[in-house]
């Protein structure tokens, strides 16, 4: 796997980033699941694709840190010696992942607590509303960064108090006059991002989506133009696309191929000539899917069959899509599907009225073909047993 700037790549980021240079990105941002143990499921707009992430973790919170020490220990390896690295988190585990990062950044390199505040949802009955997120920013090494590193501030207009009385009081800022027209450094608390909602234009149904402007901030302080800026858990593709507009080059990672696609969407509606061949990793042999998770292998197959994703979320009842042509699709990512998976979407076929379906599986036994030729002949259902093998071999 090669190096490459303003690439997508689909991937564990551990092993991703382990094929990567030595300090080879100037800024990374990193929005890990946030041990929230809920699971998000959410049909893309068009319908045509689901996408499904379970924020569970048997074992709790050290597995969770487990999990994220290793690709905590290869970002700071990428990262550059004058490098900025932002971690997003909540309450959820924000405590255990500040000890993570002192262990492997070292607690000099520490640098801020952000906290980002925000409004909407729901009121609790007994506790405090919980409405911020917090945002460690560390460096590699602050030595070297305090002489060569990048920390562009950002000021903010002062109050209308100060500037009342600021000519009369002569007030001033580390020994010098205030310079009221440009105003004051922003602190670690930003009370003036607000949230997505799904009103709003950038919008992509992702339930974790950030929106661009907390981004814009993060990558204008601690980066350059033509800065290499990296995300290995690209999601909806905000850091990338963010880096894109503000001339910085990029790098998104995901374990995701529904959401490797739609970074790809994503840039290409920014001028980005990229297509879903560019995206290195994506899977394509047999192995390669029999390891995606469940609702990626589903989405492969409607993309490949121009099948559209049910909207039933998990309670799908046998019917996993539906094709152009009206027939209902079931997806079975597994080798040698039985008899009984026959009888239950014949049951499901039933339900919703229809006398003709398909199957999609790795393979199917003998006793699979011998029902779905009796169902033909007694019961008048067409049911296709189409395998993956078939329909690699039809691109």
């Amino acid at each position: 796997m090669v190096f490459k700037t303003n690439t997508i790549y689909c991937g564990d980021c551990k092993k991703v980033l382990a094929q990567f240079p030595d300090e080879s990105v100037d800024l990374i941002y990193v929005d890990p699941p946030f041990f929230s143990n809920k699971q998000y499921e959410v049909l893309w707009g068009d319908g045509y694709e689901k996408r499904a992430f379970e924020d569970r973790w048997k074992g709790g919170i050290e597995n969770y840190i487990a999990w994220m020490e290793d690709k905590i220990k290869e970002c700071h390896r990428v990262l550059k010696d004058i490098g900025s690295m932002y971690l997003h988190c909540d309450y959820h585990a924000n405590a255990h992942l500040r000890i993570l990062m002192d262990g492997v950044f070292g607690e000099n390199n520490f640098r801020n607590e952000i906290i980002w505040c925000y409004g909407g949802g729901g009121i609790p009955k007994k506790d405090f509303p919980r409405k911020h997120d917090t945002i460690f920013r560390y460096v590699k090494d602050v030595r070297k960064f305090k002489k060569n590193g990048v920390f562009n501030k950002i000021y903010r207009p002062y109050g209308e108090w100060t500037k009342k009385h600021e000519p009369r009081r002569n007030l001033t800022a580390g020994g010098g006059k205030l310079n009221m027209e440009r105003g004051i450094p922003i602190n670690d608390w930003w009370s003036d991002l607000k949230s997505l909602t799904s009103y709003q234009k950038e919008w992509l149904g992702y339930p974790t989506q950030k929106p661009e402007s907390l981004l814009e901030r993060i990558i204008n302080v601690s980066s350059n133009p033509t800065n290499i800026i990296l995300d290995p858990m690209c999601g909806g593709g905000t850091t990338i696309a963010v880096a894109h507009k503000l001339g910085r080059q990029w790098i998104g990672i995901d374990v995701s191929p529904t959401a490797c696609k739609l970074m790809v969407n994503r840039m290409r509606k920014l001028g980005v000539q990229i297509s879903e061949k560019d995206i290195i990793g994506l899977p394509k042999t047999l192995e390669e899917l029999k390891a995606m998770q469940p609702f990626e292998f589903q989405n492969w197959v409607c993309e490949k069959l121009l099948a559209r994703a049910s909207v039933r979320s998990t309670r799908d009842m046998g019917i996993d899509g539906w094709l152009i042509d009206g027939r209902p699709l079931q997806v079975k990512q597994s080798e040698k599907v039985g008899r009984n998976v026959i009888d239950n979407f014949e049951t499901a076929l039933r339900r919703a009225k229809k006398e003709r379906g398909i199957i999609v599986a790795f393979s199917f036994s003998k006793g699979a073909y011998e029902e779905v030729a009796r169902s033909k002949s007694h019961d008048g259902l067409a049911i296709e047993l189409k395998t993956v093998k078939e329909i690699l071999k039809e691109e």
